[in-house]
């Protein structure tokens, strides 16, 4: 998977990269299929919350989109990476069922005919 950083208004340390890196890493587990994610920070000091985190999942099919705006950029980090592992698991589970209900159909169409 090929991950991509974009620092808007703020620089990127080595720790950042690395952080945001395993973090990501830790969402292969979950969904194996997924081509490559963009991340942008961005840093604004004239909101409340001042660090905004967007990552989007390039994935088969529909892609995967979360954002989460913090005070500190760990804590946006882990929010967003939470709601990325909430959508993730969201999307296999629609998957499995999508395909228990195919199975289920198929097999009442052979009962009949």
């Amino acid at each position: 998977m090929q991950i991509h950083l974009s620092p808007r208004h703020m620089p990127l340390t080595a720790a950042i990269h690395a952080y945001v890196a395993e973090k990501i890493g830790h969402l292969e587990d979950q969904a194996d299929n997924i081509i490559a994610a963009h991340v942008v920070l961005l840093h604004d000091e004239i909101k409340t919350r001042s660090y905004t985190v967007k990552v989007h999942l390039a994935m088969p099919g529909p892609d995967v989109y979360a954002e989460d705006a913090e005070n500190d950029l760990y804590a946006a980090i882990d929010k967003v990476i939470y709601k990325l592992h909430q959508l993730l698991r969201k999307r296999k589970t629609r998957l499995v069922e999508h395909k228990k209900h195919l199975v289920q159909k198929a097999a009442e169409r052979r009962k009949r005919g």
